[in-house]
């Protein structure tokens, strides 16, 4: 979702569950064990037929006695299991040098480095375990989880990618790698996402986290309706689902339903009255319907609790604006302008508030680094009119040079306007370009109709004074 998600990362299936991992850990643990004990047996078994066997024959079918566990190793297995990672750490790491080839054990390693926060070390002993046995599942999950964590998305893919591949005794771990294949792919490849949280659900029960997910899935693939049947669907399941409700709150909005979004809103709210993103929600959309007095209250609330977040600051400093408090719309904006220099947007926002105060200067300055990077501006239009405003700060400041160039730009995407060719008069004329000057006042004139009454007699006056000069 583009704009804030109402949706908590704390679903996202890249964060580490120890306890979770570690019960997961103790069930392949009794597997391994099983298999040490197994062979015993069958040893004690063959080795009573082998004592009735005559003297000089041998029985080929014997098997050899299965060597006893290291202490030291099931030590670190019970140290992981209290998450005692320091005393599994100083355990695994001696045995992983004298076993540089047990995949297990590295894993085990790499488990407890990563507790321990020792990304790097945990990344490379995770690669280790698989060079030893790249069939082994767990090395390329976990891999794959801590890749995704510190931002190696590609890194990430391709170990869960191959994780799916291999064959696991724990299909709820092989379904926690698609779920987070899937978040992976959720927004370049949503279709392909929604394959990848079926197969999840294929082996694993349906959590209301996968409903929430495939309306996400449903918005990204440009489906609100599927989307929107979602959301109701777990919240007919768990009516209090706070995430299900922003969601259903922002595919309502998307879906132009906006007389089903505000009931929705304050109903949640009147239960969770301090949730932000609820209130954030309900604040936008009385800011989408002009109601800047509802929203302000709300907003300014919500921004004394988190000062910091750049969300809520933006949008307090947009509802001051609105409500014409430019002295304190001014620096929300610049505060947000020196955390985020190059946003042009942002930029546009801030000279917006800097023309109404009369501070020509900083507006101009603020629009000619906002135009100077003309392609990430969201629309022409948005370029259109910032380029608008870049003319006239710089006319009102008196630089007519500037004020041409920005309408230069602004012409590249807008028809003119009375305002730009009255704008671009006034710099000629400024410039004593006469002739340029002279036949713009007249275009502006043929236009005008008596919208700009002093602009108009400006004009008349400055032809009779420029007829003179000839």
């Amino acid at each position: 979702m583009t704009s804030a998600t109402p949706h908590s990362l704390s679903r996202f299936p890249f964060s580490r569950s120890v306890q979770q991992d570690r019960s997961l850990y103790r069930s392949r643990l009794k597997v391994t064990l099983l298999s040490i004990c197994f062979p015993v047996l069958i040893f004690l078994v063959s080795s009573a037929v082998h004592a009735q066997l005559p003297a000089g024959t041998t029985d080929t079918t014997a098997q050899p006695q299965a060597q006893p566990q290291d202490p030291a190793r099931a030590e670190a297995s019970d140290a992981l299991d209290k998450q005692d990672f320091a005393t599994a750490l100083k355990l695994l790491t001696p045995l992983a040098e004298k076993s540089p080839n047990d995949a297990r054990l590295l894993y085990d390693l790499g488990f407890a480095q990563e507790a321990l926060d020792q990304t790097s070390a945990a990344e490379a002993t995770y690669n280790r375990a698989i060079a030893a046995d790249a069939t082994y599942f767990d090395p390329h999950l976990a891999l794959g989880l801590l890749m995704a964590r510190t931002g190696n998305q590609a890194g990430a893919h391709a170990e869960l990618a191959k994780a799916v591949t291999l064959n696991t005794d724990n299909q709820l771990l092989k379904a926690r790698a698609y779920r987070a294949l899937a978040r992976l792919d959720e927004s370049a490849n949503p279709a392909v996402a929604s394959d990848e949280l079926l197969s999840a659900m294929k082996i694993s029960p349906e959590t209301p986290d996968d409903i929430l997910f495939s309306g996400e899935l449903a918005e990204a693939s440009g489906d609100p309706a599927s989307a929107e049947a979602a959301y109701r669907r777990l919240l007919a399941a768990d009516p209090h689902n706070q995430d299900a409700i922003s969601a259903l709150a922002h595919v309502l909005l998307t879906q132009k339903k906006t007389d089903e979004v505000e009931p929705l809103l304050t109903e949640a709210l009147a239960k969770d009255p301090g949730n932000p993103t609820l209130n954030a929600q309900l604040a936008s959309l009385y800011e989408q319907e002009n109601k800047t007095e509802q929203a302000l209250p709300i907003v300014e609330k919500l921004h004394a609790s988190h000062p910091g977040d750049p969300t809520l600051t933006r949008l307090l400093a947009r509802l001051y604006s609105h409500s014409q408090q430019y002295d304190k719309a001014a620096p929300l904006y610049a505060s947000l302008v020196a955390t985020v220099p190059h946003d042009p947007t942002l930029l546009d926002d801030s000279a917006d508030v800097q023309i109404h105060l009369k501070n020509y200067a900083a507006a101009e300055s603020l629009l000619k680094r906002a135009v100077a990077q003309p392609s990430e501006f969201p629309t022409k239009e948005s370029l259109g009119d910032a380029a608008s405003r870049l003319a006239f700060a710089a006319s009102a400041n008196n630089d007519p040079q500037t004020t041409l160039q920005a309408l230069d730009i602004r012409a590249t995407v807008q028809a003119n306007s009375p305002s730009s060719l009255f704008l671009a008069a006034t710099a000629h004329d400024k410039l004593h370009h006469t002739k340029q000057a002279a036949d713009l006042y007249k275009q502006f004139l043929s236009v005008a109709n008596g919208q700009f009454p002093d602009e108009e007699w400006e004009a008349r006056h400055r032809l009779i004074t420029l007829d003179h000069m000839k």
